[in-house]
């Protein structure tokens, strides 16, 4: 139950390391999840507990907690890693879009410091390197009463489109561009292709039907490695079902004569929603039909009638999503030290810096090295 504002039961806070117990902490994080809202899908403990399942490092659990009067208000699901000073990183690794802590609205004054307090314990010789964390975030919170070194830098890029229907999001474009894309809803419609929601009782093979569509999409072309590997299939399967249920998630399946030709995994949140993965019979490509477009205007429609206001494009910048003229947020990476080690917060800082150099040469040389590679090749980038 929420905690009133105003009340002064003392605040207390724990360190849970015991896999089996953050298991068991699934009702009152899903209430806590609830009541944060700046929360996202990828804060919610099915989603959590089933990547730690499938990616964590045994012995390297610490999920920080704050209690106040039994009632949990506030949390941080973390991971220690050595690269290669000690680092407390977030759970959800790189499959994950956003990462956050999570606080109770009703008390997230007090919460909030109480977990910084916590977290500083949890660290004792240790960074605490939180990112993909989204503005508006209750990470913030915490980060601005750290009492120590912190650093704040740049990380992912995200486009959102207000959550409207495809009619008013049509109108954000130029009409040239606009025709265009109701020409490619035309051939959608005209080929018969329906659109349903899979009930949580058949996730499990509906995700298998997701993932072997996805595969086949990205045949021949580059393809995103993880998304083959048996642990993420692993964790999907288990994640997903779970978020259907409590409306953290949804699957939609595309079918054309009665056959599934692609499928869509959203993940959503009181106030966002935004397509996950999806995957796509080759087929529809040979036919003419702009999957893209076929997502959108699906998760346009029923994200915008749950009354959320962000259509979320989620990372990436492809320059599909560009056509339909999005904001671009950027996520932030959020550092946190004890006074004695500012500097291995330094190190840290200075390694994300480098990587991202790095990151920024190979985008700016990525266009000469597709040309030359479709030169030699004879191919074009294969964009579905």
């Amino acid at each position: 139950m929420p905690v009133r504002r105003g009340t002064f039961t003392p605040l207390t806070s724990e360190i849970c390391r015991d896999p089996g117990r953050f298991g068991a902490l699934a009702a009152e994080w899903t209430a806590l999840h609830r009541r944060s809202g700046p929360a996202t899908p990828f804060q919610s403990h099915a989603w959590l507990h089933s990547w730690w399942l499938s990616y964590g490092t045994p012995g390297r659990l610490r999920v920080v907690l704050v209690r106040r009067g039994g009632t949990l208000v506030a949390a941080a699901p973390l991971m220690l890693t050595h690269r290669p000073v000690p680092v407390l990183v977030q759970l959800g690794g790189g499959i994950s879009d956003f990462s956050d802590v999570l606080l109770d609205d009703d008390c997230a004054d007090s919460a909030a410091p109480a977990l910084a307090k916590a977290l500083a314990v949890a660290a004792r010789g240790a960074v605490i390197d939180l990112r993909e964390v989204r503005p508006g975030a209750a990470a913030e919170r915490v980060y601005e009463c750290w009492d120590g070194p912190r650093d704040r830098l740049p990380d992912s890029s995200c486009l959102e489109l207000p959550a409207v229907p495809m009619d008013e999001l049509l109108g954000r474009l130029s009409s040239s561009r606009a025709q265009r894309a109701r020409a490619k809803i035309r051939k959608i419609d005209s080929l018969g292709i329906e659109a349903r929601v899979v009930p949580a009782d058949e996730i499990p093979t509906a995700v298998e039907r997701l993932l072997h569509l996805h595969r086949l999409q990205w045949q021949g072309r580059g393809v995103t490695t993880e998304h083959l590997s048996a642990r993420f299939s692993a964790h999907l399967t288990r994640s997903v079902r779970s978020m259907v249920e409590h409306g953290d998630a949804m699957v939609t399946e595309f079918l054309l004569a009665g056959e599934v030709v692609a499928a869509d995994l959203t993940l959503m949140s009181p106030r966002l929603g935004g397509g996950y993965l999806y995957g796509a019979d080759p087929m529809l490509r040979d036919r003419k039909v702009d999957v893209a477009t076929m997502l959108l205007r699906e998760s346009a429609r029923r994200i915008s009638a749950d009354g959320r206001s962000t259509l979320s494009m989620l990372r990436g910048n492809e320059p599909y999503k560009h056509h339909w003229r999005p904001e671009t947020v950027s996520n932030q990476r959020l550092l946190m030290a004890r006074g004695l080690l500012a500097p291995s917060l330094r190190l840290v800082a200075a390694q994300a810096a480098a990587r991202d150099r790095a990151a920024v040469l190979v985008n700016e040389r990525l266009p000469a090295m597709k040309a030359g590679l479709a030169k030699r090749t004879g191919r074009g980038d294969g964009k579905g």
